[in-house]
């Protein structure tokens, strides 16, 4: 490997780290404010059952961790790509792109979750250290 290679590859290794972690942070904040009461009656203005509350906020929280760490990355992002979807269609209504109510930041987590479904957690993750974790679940 030349030189520059082994910069690039570092600095995709931190990179991809950077993009998991950011969005990690993001859904872990997101999902711990989806444990108050309010919560709840916003998702039954919604029609969706109250009790789905534990369970979205909980999927937000830990996914977000896992993503941190880098273990279950593509599972996880697979449940926030879901959630994502969610909530731009459903909560949302993909009505507006941008300003108040808008859902561009959740366009941004989609694409972001969808990126990790395809580029994996990369080398910089607990499932690149633990090497007795099948490929499919990193």
């Amino acid at each position: 490997m030349t030189e520059s290679s082994i910069h690039n590859t570092k600095l995709n290794d931190i990179t991809q780290w950077g993009i998991r972690a950011a969005i990690g942070v993001i859904f872990i904040v997101q999902g711990s404010g989806k444990f108050a009461p309010g919560f709840a009656g916003m998702l039954g203005n919604l029609g969706i059952p109250v009790e789905m509350q534990i369970p979205i906020a909980l999927a937000e929280v830990v996914s977000g961790i896992l993503l941190i760490i880098g273990v279950l990355s593509r599972i996880s992002a697979s449940l926030l790509a879901i959630i994502m979807l969610g909530a731009i269609f459903v909560v949302k209504g993909a009505e507006n792109l941008t300003g108040q109510g808008g859902y561009a930041i959740d366009l941004v987590l989609l694409a972001g979750s969808l990126w990790i479904i395809t580029a994996g957690p990369g080398r910089v993750s607990l499932a690149h250290l633990i090497k007795k974790i099948p490929r499919c679940l990193h």
